[in-house]
């Protein structure tokens, strides 16, 4: 089973990468930790389209008016008032302040969430994370149950949720620190973008490993070793997982480009994590899997 490039013979060099990658943001997370947004905090979130004013001016105008709040510009006449959660009339009174310092100003958003909501949303996305982690590494055991030899159908399941975590926890870190440098948050949108993030990189993850089923089955009586298989089977898929993973890419990035300011975290999420996650099937779940099964073989 020759092929043109041997990604399995680089494993640890492949798994070095992820591994430093996977530190890097771990120590993001612990040092500057998340931002969260009022989904998650409560509090109340005003945006506006203010023409022929700035940060300091609106920030004035508000602190005066006896609101605590967190001034932020957007895209062009865009800005963001953070603050505790307020009735309707501290509502009004506070679009009337803005509009002190912007007379045309209009208000294009606004949302307020208690704390105790944003606790139970919390709550609620880390729940459904790590239930849609433990079904899929149910089900890809389940799936590959016919296979159990080098390797025992339950570790297929393993490494797709190790990948699944790579993916997730590498936009997590990566956004610990824009939340530090550019005040990004955690908020619901970027929950469904972690969920869909995971939804793509398992479904990669397990064309990659489906190949391997397949090659294993069909070469179970040769004298074929378990990595050349498992290299045969990510130089199938390597160009079905890079051509898929740039057409997933070329609409966000434009998206992102030419999107409002609105949208640009949640699509920023999700090409972080497809990039994550296009490495992942092929670099990460692959090589893994061969390691562990060396692993194995030589405490035999």
């Amino acid at each position: 089973m020759n092929t043109p490039f041997n990604i399995i013979r680089h494993s640890k060099v492949w798994l070095g990468i992820s591994g430093a990658i996977i530190v890097a943001a771990l120590v993001a997370l612990a040092v500057f930790g998340l931002n969260f947004g009022i989904d998650f905090t409560g509090g109340s979130l005003l945006q506006v389209n203010a023409p022929a004013t700035n940060v300091e001016a609106l920030r004035d105008v508000v602190h005066n008016g006896g609101f605590d709040s967190v001034v932020q510009k957007g895209e062009g006449d865009t800005y963001f008032i953070r603050l505790a959660p307020i009735t309707e009339e501290q509502h009004q009174t506070l679009l009337t302040a803005v509009q002190l310092v912007s007379p045309t100003a209009t208000e294009t958003r606004f949302d307020t969430v208690g704390p105790v909501i944003g606790e139970q949303l919390k709550g609620a996305s880390v729940k459904a994370t790590l239930l849609m982690l433990a079904l899929i590494t149910v089900y890809v055991a389940w799936a590959f149950r016919k296979v159990t030899r080098p390797v025992a159908s339950w570790k297929y399941g393993v490494v797709t949720m190790i990948s699944a975590f790579h993916d997730v926890i590498i936009p997590l870190g990566v956004f610990a620190v824009l939340g530090k440098v550019f005040g990004y948050q955690i908020d619901l949108a970027f929950v469904a973008a972690m969920l869909t993030i995971l939804g793509y990189s398992i479904n990669d993850t397990i064309v990659v490993l489906d190949r391997t089923r397949e090659n294993l089955l069909r070469h179970r009586h040769r004298d074929t070793s378990f990595g050349d298989v498992v290299n045969t089977s990510v130089m199938e898929t390597l160009a079905r997982s890079m051509n898929t993973t740039f057409a997933a890419l070329l609409p966000l990035l434009a998206v992102f480009i030419v999107g409002g300011a609105t949208t640009r975290s949640f699509v920023l999420a999700l090409i972080i994590g497809m990039l994550s996650g296009a490495y992942s099937s092929i670099f990460v779940a692959s090589p893994l899997l061969v390691e562990w099964e060396k692993f194995r073989a030589s405490r035999t």
